[in-house]
């Protein structure tokens, strides 16, 4: 399976697309807060408009250390974005970009582990892989699951043998976590999701390989 080669104007106007995508979702998100908070407190005044500022300015300090080094992130150059047949030996695990299968992963949440080859060629169109120890506790996974359930192209699986509980990938990008509420997935998840550096960034998560739980 593959994607009709896009030019660099056909990948730039598909990537503001999903971006509008993401701020209309966003937009809904804050708003179904705000009309909960309203309903709960049988309209006292200001209560819509706090939560809406309060949102606001989430998202902009989010912007904001995006914008910046993330600590602890390893960054990898050199990764070729050949497809092959059959099984690669990844310098990383798991890995974050290299030589990977023709067909792509389905974004989504899975309850048992993935193939490689194919979790990296979502990555190749912009996804985040969260892996996680399949002992992790279960609030800490469904705090990944959660990172699925905004994003569509968030790829969520456990993984045997990480280096730490929790680990997020990107392309050439990957950071070691304890914990699946460190403030730095968060992070990490806006800086680098849909990166428009990338060949095939905004190709499709959707339509591969895979049945999401």
């Amino acid at each position: 399976m593959s994607t009709k080669p896009r030019t660099k104007d056909e990948r730039a106007a598909r990537l503001a697309e999903l971006r509008k995508e993401q701020a209309r979702a966003s937009r809904r998100r804050t708003v179904a807060v705000s009309a909960v908070a309203g309903t709960l407190v049988l309209g006292l005044v200001g209560v819509t408009t706090v939560v809406l500022v309060g949102e606001a300015r989430r998202t902009a300090a989010l912007e904001a250390e995006a914008a910046a080094d993330i600590e602890g992130v390893e960054s990898f150059d050199g990764l070729v974005f050949d497809h092959v047949e059959g099984t690669v030996d990844y310098a990383q695990t798991p890995p974050a970009g290299g030589a990977h299968d023709a067909v792509w992963q389905n974004c989504g949440v899975y309850d048992e582990p993935v193939v490689d080859e194919h979790a990296v060629h979502s990555l190749e169109h912009g996804a985040i892989w969260l892996t996680y120890d399949p002992e992790l506790a279960a609030d800490q996974v469904a705090l990944l699951e959660e990172q699925a359930a905004d994003e569509s192209y968030v790829l969520v699986s456990p993984y045997e043998g990480l280096p730490s509980p929790v680990v997020a990938t990107a392309w050439g990008h990957q950071l070691q976590l304890d914990a699946a509420d460190d403030e730095r997935l968060d992070v990490f998840v806006r800086k680098y999701l849909l990166n428009p550096e990338l060949p095939e960034a905004g190709a499709l998560c959707s339509s591969g390989v895979g049945q999401p739980a």
